[in-house]
Protein backbone atom coordinates (compact mmCIF):
# COMPACT_ATOMS: atom_id res chain seq x y z
CA UNK A 1 0.00 0.00 0.00
CA UNK A 2 1.40 3.36 -1.01
CA UNK A 3 1.27 6.22 1.47
CA UNK A 4 1.77 9.14 -0.92
CA UNK A 5 0.95 8.98 -4.62
CA UNK A 6 1.55 11.85 -7.02
CA UNK A 7 0.67 11.73 -10.69
CA UNK A 8 2.46 14.27 -12.84
CA UNK A 9 3.31 15.14 -16.43
CA UNK A 10 6.96 15.40 -17.46
CA UNK A 11 8.68 16.02 -20.81
CA UNK A 12 10.98 12.99 -20.58
CA UNK A 13 11.91 9.89 -18.62
CA UNK A 14 15.07 11.63 -17.42
CA UNK A 15 13.10 14.62 -16.14
CA UNK A 16 10.66 12.31 -14.35
CA UNK A 17 13.46 10.20 -12.86
CA UNK A 18 15.19 13.33 -11.56
CA UNK A 19 12.37 13.91 -9.03
CA UNK A 20 12.43 10.41 -7.53
CA UNK A 21 14.02 11.46 -4.23
CA UNK A 22 11.89 14.52 -3.46
CA UNK A 23 8.80 14.09 -5.60
CA UNK A 24 7.41 16.30 -8.34
CA UNK A 25 6.20 19.19 -6.13
CA UNK A 26 7.77 22.46 -7.18
CA UNK A 27 9.02 20.94 -10.42
CA UNK A 28 5.87 19.65 -12.14
CA UNK A 29 2.18 20.14 -11.54
CA UNK A 30 0.89 17.07 -9.79
CA UNK A 31 -2.18 15.42 -8.33
CA UNK A 32 -1.74 13.95 -4.85
CA UNK A 33 -3.55 10.91 -3.53
CA UNK A 34 -2.82 8.33 -0.90
CA UNK A 35 -3.44 5.01 0.73
CA UNK A 36 -3.89 2.63 -2.18
CA UNK A 37 -1.58 0.43 -4.20
CA UNK A 38 -0.89 2.73 -7.13
CA UNK A 39 1.15 0.23 -9.12
CA UNK A 40 -1.62 -2.35 -8.90
CA UNK A 41 -4.24 0.30 -9.68
CA UNK A 42 -2.41 1.31 -12.87
CA UNK A 43 -2.50 -2.31 -14.02
CA UNK A 44 -6.16 -2.74 -13.08
CA UNK A 45 -7.24 0.53 -14.71
CA UNK A 46 -5.43 -0.36 -17.92
CA UNK A 47 -7.00 -3.81 -17.89
CA UNK A 48 -10.47 -2.33 -17.49
CA UNK A 49 -9.93 0.24 -20.24
CA UNK A 50 -8.23 -2.09 -22.73
CA UNK A 51 -9.56 -5.55 -21.89
CA UNK A 52 -6.07 -6.93 -21.34
CA UNK A 53 -5.68 -9.29 -18.38
CA UNK A 54 -3.78 -8.42 -15.22
CA UNK A 55 -1.29 -11.23 -15.92
CA UNK A 56 -0.76 -10.07 -19.50
CA UNK A 57 0.00 -6.53 -18.33
CA UNK A 58 2.38 -7.73 -15.62
CA UNK A 59 4.18 -9.91 -18.19
CA UNK A 60 4.48 -6.81 -20.40
CA UNK A 61 6.10 -4.90 -17.48
CA UNK A 62 3.24 -2.45 -17.15
CA UNK A 63 3.70 0.00 -15.56
CA UNK A 64 7.33 0.56 -16.42
CA UNK A 65 9.68 1.55 -13.61
CA UNK A 66 11.52 4.75 -14.51
CA UNK A 67 13.44 5.22 -11.25
CA UNK A 68 13.77 3.02 -8.17
CA UNK A 69 17.04 3.94 -6.47
CA UNK A 70 16.34 1.91 -3.32
CA UNK A 71 15.20 -1.23 -5.18
CA UNK A 72 11.69 -1.15 -3.75
CA UNK A 73 12.70 0.31 -0.41
CA UNK A 74 11.92 3.93 -1.07
CA UNK A 75 10.28 6.30 -3.49
CA UNK A 76 9.94 5.31 -7.11
CA UNK A 77 8.67 6.72 -10.39
CA UNK A 78 6.50 4.75 -12.77
CA UNK A 79 5.63 5.55 -16.38
CA UNK A 80 1.91 5.35 -17.07
CA UNK A 81 1.58 3.32 -20.27
CA UNK A 82 0.69 5.11 -23.49
CA UNK A 83 -2.43 2.94 -23.74
CA UNK A 84 -3.69 4.01 -20.31
CA UNK A 85 -2.69 7.63 -20.86
CA UNK A 86 -4.62 7.69 -24.14
CA UNK A 87 -7.62 5.91 -22.62
CA UNK A 88 -7.78 8.39 -19.76
CA UNK A 89 -7.37 11.37 -22.10
CA UNK A 90 -10.18 10.15 -24.35
CA UNK A 91 -12.62 9.01 -21.69
CA UNK A 92 -15.85 10.88 -21.13
CA UNK A 93 -17.60 11.10 -17.76
CA UNK A 94 -19.72 8.03 -18.49
CA UNK A 95 -16.69 5.88 -19.31
CA UNK A 96 -14.78 7.15 -16.27
CA UNK A 97 -17.77 6.25 -14.11
CA UNK A 98 -17.92 2.75 -15.58
CA UNK A 99 -14.20 2.18 -15.00
CA UNK A 100 -14.45 3.57 -11.49
CA UNK A 101 -17.36 1.31 -10.57
CA UNK A 102 -15.66 -1.76 -11.99
CA UNK A 103 -12.43 -0.97 -10.15
CA UNK A 104 -14.31 -0.59 -6.85
CA UNK A 105 -15.96 -3.99 -7.47
CA UNK A 106 -12.60 -5.60 -8.24
CA UNK A 107 -11.09 -4.18 -5.06
CA UNK A 108 -14.11 -5.48 -3.09
CA UNK A 109 -13.49 -8.98 -4.48
CA UNK A 110 -10.07 -8.77 -2.80
CA UNK A 111 -11.75 -7.54 0.41
CA UNK A 112 -10.48 -4.00 -0.04
CA UNK A 113 -13.07 -1.30 0.51
CA UNK A 114 -12.70 1.68 -1.77
CA UNK A 115 -15.13 4.59 -1.76
CA UNK A 116 -16.80 4.95 -5.20
CA UNK A 117 -16.74 8.75 -4.97
CA UNK A 118 -13.01 8.77 -4.26
CA UNK A 119 -12.40 6.32 -7.10
CA UNK A 120 -14.32 8.54 -9.52
CA UNK A 121 -12.47 11.62 -8.22
CA UNK A 122 -9.08 9.97 -8.80
CA UNK A 123 -9.90 8.82 -12.32
CA UNK A 124 -11.46 12.17 -13.25
CA UNK A 125 -8.34 14.00 -12.05
CA UNK A 126 -6.09 11.66 -14.01
CA UNK A 127 -8.23 12.05 -17.11
CA UNK A 128 -7.96 15.83 -16.87
CA UNK A 129 -4.20 15.61 -16.40
CA UNK A 130 -3.83 13.21 -19.35
CA UNK A 131 -6.10 15.19 -21.65
CA UNK A 132 -4.09 18.33 -20.89
CA UNK A 133 -1.07 16.75 -22.55
CA UNK A 134 -2.69 17.06 -25.96
CA UNK A 135 -0.29 16.60 -28.86
CA UNK A 136 2.85 17.28 -26.81
CA UNK A 137 5.38 14.48 -26.36
CA UNK A 138 5.01 14.72 -22.56
CA UNK A 139 3.99 11.63 -20.64
CA UNK A 140 2.08 10.86 -17.47
CA UNK A 141 4.11 9.49 -14.54
CA UNK A 142 3.39 8.28 -11.03
CA UNK A 143 5.63 9.01 -8.04
CA UNK A 144 5.11 6.74 -5.06
CA UNK A 145 6.56 7.07 -1.57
Amino acid sequence: MSIIIKFFVAPSRDAAAAVVEGGPDGVFDSLTYGNFDAEEALIEWEGIFTGRSFAELVDADVPEVVADPDDGGGPLVLLVSAALQDALAGADDLRLGEVSQRWVRERAEDREVFDPEISAWILTGLAELASGIGDREDRLYCWIA
